[in-house]
């Protein structure tokens, strides 16, 4: 497979949940972390969109059309994923607007409905776009400076008169990408994509992407030694090897094939994932997108994950991946090697309510980090809880005898 150029820049303004975010990328991995609510999902899908336009069908959809098909706002207005409340005002769902400086929760897209919450006395603070415009800019750049983008307003509807430039000098270069969401597909795939194709379904199309990528034949001709090494542990972990028949997927082993209706869910991900080294999909130069690896995974797991992920990363796979989960960063952390290439983004909401975004090319760097501050209280009350033990008084029971009040091991934590 030739070399592809790889993602190097992001920036939003006024999109989902961004005021604005302009973050450079890293070539190898890049994860994503955050409180819920924070856009980790919609990095991951803008991303996905800018390079799926360059391969297959979706060169024909166009940018514009593949951002609103991956997100699939309500009635596919595209104008919905304009960020809301511009200028100081909260806009309503009904199109009123009342002054800010009151605190609204998200709407029913997520979207947060306020920009300026409780300004300090004297100081007018507003969040406002770069432009003045209130419109929503994508643009998307890759090594060469080639770069994509569009603009659009909270009024376009239609994604066919969405603003979008430089596509063409885009598509020049394929960028080969898949999508892995949170939701396991594989064993909800028969017929899946037929229904797709004459109805109308409330699925964003990342969901049918991944059905499809997996379908693919696999490769002819024996793997490369590292890729075939990369294959065998995926093998061993799921105890199998994933084979098709006509739309349905299943595991084969020693003892049969084992439908993956009845495969437990998690081992389906790397299954999936299994697959599409056999195909293909990943290879020098791709682009892998996973929205929270550790999902319906033993933390006894994540270490293998983790290990793939970086492994795909040396072999020249840029990967995008959100997570939750602090064993899947501490592995990171601690089988990364010098020469691996690992960008975290951290996703949080300031004193205002606006998502800001903190880079480090080291763990320890992150701050703030929701998922270590939260095991490290959660450290820090099991100490307090041992040390409060230790202080109470032991009562040693004869069996059938009740404990005294207030005494013996049914006593209540502190709060």
């Amino acid at each position: 497979m030739p070399f592809m150029s790889k993602i190097t820049h992001l920036r939003l303004d006024n999109f989902t949940s961004f005021a604005a975010f302009d973050q450079p990328l890293s070539s190898g991995v890049n994860i994503l972390i955050g409180a819920n609510g924070t856009g980790k999902t919609h990095l991951l899908k803008t991303l996905y969109a800018a390079c799926a336009v360059t391969v297959g069908e979706d060169r024909d959809k166009g940018f514009a059309l593949k951002l609103r098909n991956v997100f699939n706002p309500h009635e596919g207005n595209i104008g919905r994923l304009v960020r809301r409340g511009m200028r100081g005002q909260v806009k309503h769902a009904g199109g009123g607007a009342e002054p800010a400086g009151r605190s609204h929760g998200p709407d029913a897209r997520g979207f947060l409905m306020q920009e300026t919450l409780q300004p300090v006395a004297g100081t007018q603070h507003v969040c406002t776009d770069a432009a003045g415009d209130g419109d929503a800019r994508v643009s998307v750049t890759r090594q060469g400076n080639a770069s994509l983008s569009a603009r659009f307003s909270a009024e376009t509807v239609r994604a066919e008169t969405v603003h979008v430039t430089g596509q063409g000098d885009w598509e020049r270069e394929e960028l080969s990408s898949v999508y892995i969401p949170v939701k396991e597909m594989l064993a909800h795939a028969p017929g899946f994509l037929s229904t797709a194709a004459r109805r109308e379904i409330a699925f964003e199309e990342v969901y049918l992407d991944v059905i499809k990528r997996a379908f693919l034949p696999r490769l002819k001709g024996p793997l490369d030694a590292a890729w075939q090494q990369l294959l065998d542990g995926l093998q061993a972990a799921i105890a199998g090897q994933v084979v098709t028949r006509g739309e349905h997927f299943f595991l084969k082993d020693a003892q049969g094939e084992l439908e993956f209706t009845l495969l437990a869910e998690g081992l389906r991900k790397l299954a999936l994932v299994s697959l599409l080294v056999q195909n293909g999909t990943l290879f020098n130069g791709s682009v892998l997108f996973w929205d929270e690896p550790e999902a319906n995974l033993n933390p006894a797991l994540l270490g293998l994950v983790v290990d793939v992920l970086l492994r795909l990363q040396r072999m020249g796979v840029q990967v995008f991946l959100a997570t939750h989960n602090y064993v899947l960063l501490k592995e990171f952390d601690l089988r990364s090697r010098e020469q691996d290439q690992i960008r975290y983004l951290s996703l949080f909401r300031d004193e205002m309510g606006a998502v800001q975004t903190l880079a480090s090319d080291d763990l320890s760097g992150v701050d703030p980090n929701l998922i270590i501050d939260t095991y490290t209280s959660l450290y820090d009350r099991e100490i307090t809880w041992n040390r409060y033990m230790k202080n109470m008084p032991v009562t040693r029971l004869v069996a059938g005898q009740a404990a005294p009040q207030g005494q013996g091991p049914a006593q209540s934590r502190p709060a």
